[in-house]
């Protein structure tokens, strides 16, 4: 059973950046995702990277601030996030889909595995 740790979570000012990671227990070979759910908002994804690291998807609020990318020797997937506005303050849940998925990387049906959530908050 994958287990996916998230953290980097913070109250931040807008314009501000961070950095959230997600801890895979184990090597990644699969799709990785950010998704995100603000209070009374239903759940949307963020940023995702295809398992061969070959490509990236952002939803269109955070493209060209936001960026995923992955560290294989820590198993880590990060979502380095830059230009922080008030419309970003959410839960951001790390996500897994199985191995080698052939399913496109932006379908938010496709990721089966969860982390716990990170708390993100920007005051404007």
């Amino acid at each position: 059973q994958v287990k996916l740790v998230e953290s980097g979570g913070a109250l931040v000012q807008a314009g501000e950046s961070l950095r959230l990671s997600c801890v895979a227990s184990e090597r990644i070979y699969a799709h990785m995702a950010w998704f995100r759910q603000a209070p009374g908002r239903r759940r949307e994804i963020v940023a995702a990277l295809h398992w061969s690291g070959g490509g990236t998807y952002y939803a269109d609020p955070v493209e060209g601030r936001f960026i995923i990318s992955r560290d294989d020797n820590k198993n880590t997937v990060y979502l380095q996030m830059n230009s922080l506005e008030p419309e970003d303050t959410a839960v951001y849940f790390c996500a897994q889909s199985g191995r080698y998925s052939g399913a496109k990387i932006s379908s938010e049906t496709g990721y089966g595995y969860w982390g716990q959530g990170t708390q993100v908050t920007v005051s404007s």
